[in-house]
């Protein structure tokens, strides 16, 4: 079974809609479709601009955003961070059950 060691929510993202420019004519002039979607935590900041749909144009910012080396840099460092935590907490434990004498059993009530 897999154990999640940190979510990312939308909470941690910045989205902001905005007109495009360039080639398609009136509908991408006035309709604002084109996605940025910047990242909190990591200031890593994700555009989607050449589709017509805002949905295709959210994906293609994410994407964007999630294939970024900076962003890459972020995810890989915040895991280092948790597994060291979770190492300094497991050590804990073990400590304490040394000092405590606590016989740990599974399976019984």
């Amino acid at each position: 079974m897999k154990k999640l060691l940190f979510s990312i929510t939308k909470k941690d993202f910045t989205i902001t809609w905005f007109s495009g420019i360039g080639a398609g004519g009136q509908y991408r002039n006035k309709h604002q479709n084109c996605c940025r979607i910047k990242h909190k935590d990591s200031g890593v900041i994700g555009t989607g601009q050449s589709n017509r749909t805002q949905i295709a144009n959210q994906k293609e910012a994410f994407k964007s955003l999630t294939n970024n080396s900076q962003f890459k840099l972020w995810l890989n460092r915040k895991i280092f961070e948790i597994d060291l935590d979770q190492e300094e907490l497991n050590r804990k434990v073990d400590e304490a059950i040394k000092e405590e004498n606590i016989k740990i059993e599974y399976g019984k009530i």
